[in-house]
């Protein structure tokens, strides 16, 4: 075993060994509407905040297949929180992509938590020494207990073209709006976020391009080689791990009450014993293993790809959107199947399986991720259309 898989090892471990505590606290995430600190600090202890922080500052630095296992496993302990690291990580990873000086200022105090609001609801001018923003950022997940926020903005240039930037904003800088209410995802706080004339260091702004296509130009030499991925791949890439691991939560605590409940208004007394839940269960099971292999073959390209230095073809990405939307369209009827048979009892609001449910229902309509908008791009590609997206 390699030294990097030796300490992924050791986190996924350590995380399989908080999952009860974050069972138990899942209940309470949903009613304060954030993860309670105690999953923090659990969290923090795995060492799971360090995995993606470049090893000049401590960190571990580990490969994207390492980290998708451990972002694996954590949903199955509570969706919210599986969510919250999920973005964390991700936006970990993106902060490297910016030059070495920002990189300085973010990871001083590794071990870090960074969010980030993708959609360029802001906007950015020009000003000594850097650029000023203003904006506000909806669905920011991750913020309350955030250190940065990456955020995206729109800059008007002076011969009227518009680019898209990403700004990399302490969190004590903006501010956090108590406005998260919603159905599914309720731990995961994702408020909205706002700037009002926040000065940002040019070094903290980072064009949309530079960043799809492997970070700024001046960025630090010392990345390590292997980890400059396709940008949008790798966002998709973890939180497609997270729709499985919630997927898992759910075959798991649907296959453990079948064993022990009936079918009401039947003569089965146990539900395990009924053809139709044997049938329904081993379909849904492999539906969860199908989604996690075809996660393991754009992983292993996407590795591929960085390993040579190189970017992925527009074939390539448009494949890796579609097998990534039909992964979350396989684990999503999984669910739906198991949730049709699980009984009424399930919709008790202490019964972690409902929770699991609506999490998994409420995320896949997140737009990047979304099973008909990647499906879509794909088909488009496949029969030698322009993809007519920017999302490449």
């Amino acid at each position: 075993m390699t030294a990097t898989g030796a300490e992924a090892a050791a986190i996924l471990q350590a995380v399989e060994g908080i999952l009860p505590d974050l069972r138990e606290n899942s209940l309470e995430a949903e009613e304060r509407r954030w993860i309670p600190d105690e999953n923090i600090a659990l969290l923090e202890k795995t060492g799971i905040f360090r995995m993606g922080v470049p090893r000049r500052f401590g960190g571990l630095d580990l490969p994207l297949a390492e980290q998708i296992k451990i972002l694996t496993e954590l949903p199955r302990g509570c969706g919210s929180t599986g969510w919250v690291a999920m973005v964390w990580a991700a936006c970990t990873w993106l902060a490297t992509l910016y030059p070495e000086e920002a990189q300085q200022e973010v990871f001083a105090d590794s071990p870090v938590r960074i969010s980030g609001g993708f959609t360029p609801s802001g906007s950015i001018v020009p000003a000594d020494g850097g650029f000023v923003l203003s904006g506000t950022w909806r669905f920011n997940t991750g913020c309350r207990g955030a250190h940065w926020d990456i955020l995206a903005a729109l800059q008007e240039h002076s011969d009227g073209q518009v680019e898209q930037v990403f700004a990399l904003v302490p969190m004590a800088d903006l501010t956090i709006a108590d406005d998260w209410d919603v159905t599914s995802g309720s731990g995961t706080g994702s408020c909205s976020v706002s700037a009002q004339d926040v000065f940002v260091p040019a070094h903290r702004v980072a064009s949309g391009v530079e960043a799809t296509m492997g970070g700024s130009p001046q960025r630090s030499a010392d990345m390590t080689p292997g980890r400059n991925y396709y940008l949008t791949g790798f966002v998709n890439s973890c939180a497609i791990a997270t729709y499985i691991g919630i997927a898992k939560a759910v075959l798991e605590l649907f296959t453990a009450t079948a064993q022990r409940r009936g079918i009401s208004y039947t003569s089965w007394t146990e539900q395990h014993k009924h053809p139709l839940t044997q049938i329904k269960v081993a379909t849904a099971a492999n539906q969860i293993a199908a989604a996690e292999a075809l996660s393991d073959t754009y992983i292993a390209l996407m590795q591929e790809r960085a390993d040579a230095g190189e970017l992925p073809t527009v074939e390539e990405m448009a494949a890796f959107h579609g097998k990534s939307g039909y992964a979350l369209q396989l684990v999503r009827d999984a669910v739906t199947e198991l949730h049709c048979i699980s009984g009424a009892s399930v919709i008790s609001r202490k019964d972690p399986f409902q929770r699991h449910f609506r999490d998994l229902m409420g995320f896949s309509l997140h737009g990047m991720m979304a099973p008909h908008v990647n499906l879509e791009l794909h088909g488009r590609v496949l029969l030698g259309l322009d993809p007519d997206t920017d999302v490449l």
